[in-house]
């Protein structure tokens, strides 16, 4: 009896919550710039008419002429770096598609980061757009002094998502609505929604952990690191044409039971691997360099926590790949640390963490790692090789992919290096990236080569024979789960 109660009240008290909520929805303020508000995404990589390769087009996704009134809809608010606006799209394609609703997608922002803000200053600046500053382009490119308006141009621009993963295969599986910006006016003059007519639920966060969405009814407390849950079913009873949400960001933002939710979001996650034409063909090239077998490290060494912990981190990536992948014993690991670096104190082995998830989804086997495994000719190592025999393997080359700059001259990258004598940045293969710079955002003319070199980082250690990551990087975890595994035909990962 006393279980009963307890869940007619919390039946009841959801029921007053979202009810709550829908009549404290607040109406987002109208953009001034009428021409922000019918922009449209359609926004593609396009190369100069003095670039050696074909450009990649983007097909334009066109708006609907008339919106049918019973056409219902989900929005979210993506923010920060390129993974975590990644994940913050597989959820928004999984609750879409579970709710039975067209999704309204936002490009994907390139460089500078749009941080993470509570949803009402979030909402608000996700309208901020460069239309009416495309001249910028000019004067940041040939002016010292570019006027003040113009001083972020170059920093960030925006692609469709179509220009760099699967997302054709996924449209042709769900509705999608392509815009640059959800405004007020823009919903109402293309999809005749209003919020001051009750067409719009908000579910506004005041933090980026506060919401998590549950496919199945439970009392327990909310989902691991948030701090309530929304159960799915009830996001699917709401009247609202247009329910509008705020981050998803979070690998376990989806707390997904039902097996046929899982498989969905794990069908979904297997689109986001690259497949931007230029990128594919550097990264072919770079591997075909490299001797076609090599290791591969995906060492975040800055910014914030990553630059903090860099030390640790490297290390606990180096034991990794060295007892993990080749197969030495703790024992010579720290006979190798005591000959290779003999001016570091001496450390306890670190504690390599089991990978639960991973062991979930097994693999078979790897081919044997061939003895012999060098670079292409024409391409050096960094240092004379091991003529140890028990340091043979340490002579296949390593392919760090990293955000430090100068990393050959980096000095917790130098663990790797004096390691492994054929280590390589993407620093040494110029030539193979060089088409790369001509490549520019149609949108802004702003130049794409410094953005798409993670992307194309990735791509190369993520062919690698064996790969190590860094400890809380979802980039480092998109690499390992998803491209690493994708490109060796084996089954990814599912965190969350």
């Amino acid at each position: 009896m006393i279980l009963l109660v307890a869940a007619g009240a919390t039946l009841y008290s959801a029921y007053f919550i979202f009810h709550a909520a829908a009549r404290r929805q607040h109406a987002r303020p109208h953009d001034v710039d009428q021409h922000r508000l019918h922009a449209q995404v359609a926004i593609s990589i396009v190369a100069t008419p003095t670039a050696s390769v074909a450009p990649t087009t983007v097909t334009r996704h066109s708006m609907p002429e008339l919106a049918e009134s019973n056409q219902r809809y989900l929005a979210y608010l993506p923010h920060s770096g390129y993974h975590n606006q990644r994940i913050a799209l597989e959820n928004a394609l999984v609750l879409a598609r579970v709710l039975n609703r067209t999704l309204l997608l936002p490009p994907v922002r390139l460089g500078r980061p749009l941080t993470y803000k509570p949803f009402d200053v979030l909402y608000e600046a996700s309208a901020i757009t460069k239309v009416g500053l495309e001249y910028c382009s000019r004067e940041v490119s040939h002016d010292q002094d570019p006027p003040p308006e113009c001083d972020d141009y170059m920093d960030y621009t925006y692609v469709s998502w179509d220009t760099l993963v699967d997302m054709p295969s996924i449209r042709s599986e769900q509705p999608i609505l392509d815009g640059w910006n959800f405004t007020d006016a823009w919903l109402h003059d293309v999809l005749n929604i209003s919020s001051a007519a009750g067409d719009i639920f908000y579910l506004k966060d005041a933090t980026r952990k506060q919401y998590s969405f549950q496919d199945v009814f439970t009392l327990d407390p909310p989902a691991r690191k948030f701090s309530e849950y929304i159960h799915i079913d009830m996001l699917a009873r709401r009247p609202e044409r247009l329910i509008q949400l705020g981050t998803l960001f979070g690998s376990a933002r989806l707390y997904l039971l039902l097996k046929a939710n899982f498989l969905l979001r794990k069908h979904i996650r297997e689109r986001m691997v690259f497949t931007n034409d230029h990128l594919i063909r550097a990264a072919s090239a770079i591997r075909v360099a490299l001797g076609g077998t090599y290791l591969g490290a995906h060492l975040r060494v800055s910014g914030n926590i990553f630059e903090w912990s860099a030390p640790e981190n490297t290390r606990l990536a180096w034991w990794t790949l060295l007892h993990g992948a080749l197969g030495f014993t703790d024992e010579e690991i720290l006979e190798l640390e005591e000959t290779f670096f003999p001016e570091e104190d001496a450390l306890e082995p670190p504690v390599i963490p089991v990978d639960i998830p991973a062991m979930r989804s097994p693999h078979p086997p790897l081919p044997p790692l061939p003895v012999d495994a060098s670079p292409a000719s024409g391409l050096s190592c960094r240092g004379p090789l091991h003529r140890a025999s028990h340091l043979q393997q340490l002579n296949i080359p390593l392919f760090i992919a990293t955000d430090a700059h100068n990393p050959s001259a980096n000095p917790v990258l130098w663990r790797f290096i004096r390691t492994f004598p054929c280590s390589f940045f993407l620093e040494d293969f110029k030539e193979h990236t060089r088409a790369l710079g001509q490549l520019r955002s149609e949108t802004d003319g702003v130049p794409l080569k410094r953005f798409l070199m993670p992307f194309l980082d990735a791509m190369v250690v993520g062919q690698a024979w064996q790969v190590v990551g860094t400890e809380q990087s979802t980039f480092s975890a998109f690499v390992a789960d998803v491209l690493w595994r994708t490109y060796h035909g084996f089954e990814i990962v599912q965190r969350g």
